[in-house]
């Protein structure tokens, strides 16, 4: 791997269940969403309901550890889900899950059937290397209001990713940034998964396995490489 992640202590010490795999990938084609990746996205949901089996999705032991973990840096988890969660609780719902464009089709899929937080990043627009850092409050983060870009701040001691240019994820992995979202014209891409334990490394590596494999299938030349996980037990 390329890319330099960091997990401060003051994190590791709030949730000492925390881990991730993080994929790279360069030589990416995106575009608009299209019927494979909605395939992907119907399949997940079906793949979610079986594993869930009736039950909510914050019953599942997995996300009650990102609730927990939430709760400890003073979020509230059914204001502020974590993306497992909510991304979950789309796909259970009528209107089913969201069509964005090809790459976050393919990760929401990935985070819907494995019921792990799975965020991507446009490696061309992220400064410097990622931080995962309880925030001072001071830190930018461009989002979206209303249709007009806005500049917002986390709340002291909120969980964040940052770059050397401000917020790419608040709330840990609640919202993510403008700034460094995939667009239609991203080529080269970081995606990361994030788990809590009891989640089990096995169940993280599988995650991380199925989405470079949709990577290079629905990229063909693309490279993607898939690092070691990084484990804070």
């Amino acid at each position: 791997m390329t890319f330099s992640l960091h997990v401060s202590d003051e994190v590791r010490a709030l949730a000492p269940g925390f881990g991730y795999v993080a994929v790279e990938a360069y030589g990416l084609v995106n575009g608009p969403s299209d019927e494979a990746g909605s395939a992907l996205l119907d399949a997940a949901a079906r793949r979610l309901a079986e594993r869930l089996d009736g039950r909510a999705p914050q019953d599942d032991p997995h996300i009650a550890a990102w609730r927990a973990a939430y709760t400890a840096f003073g979020s509230k988890p059914s204001r502020t889900r974590n993306s497992a969660e909510a991304l979950a609780k789309r796909a259970l719902a009528d209107g089913g899950l969201p069509r964005i464009n090809r790459l976050v089709d393919l990760y929401n899929a990935v985070s819907v059937a494995h019921l792990v937080p799975v965020g991507g990043e446009d490696l061309d627009r992220i400064r410097g290397g990622m931080r995962l850092v309880r925030a001072t409050g001071a830190e930018p983060f461009a989002t979206a209001a209303g249709g007009e870009q806005v500049v917002e701040h986390p709340e002291p001691g909120e969980v964040v990713w940052c770059d050397d240019e401000g917020v790419t994820c608040r709330r840990w992995n609640w919202r993510q940034g403008v700034r460094t979202r995939l667009t239609d014209s991203s080529v080269n891409a970081l995606f990361l998964l994030e788990r809590m334990a009891p989640m089990s490394v096995a169940e993280l590596t599988a995650a991380a396995a199925e989405l470079a494999e949709a990577l290079e299938k629905t990229c063909p030349g693309a490279r993607v490489e898939v690092g070691e996980p990084r484990l804070f037990d």
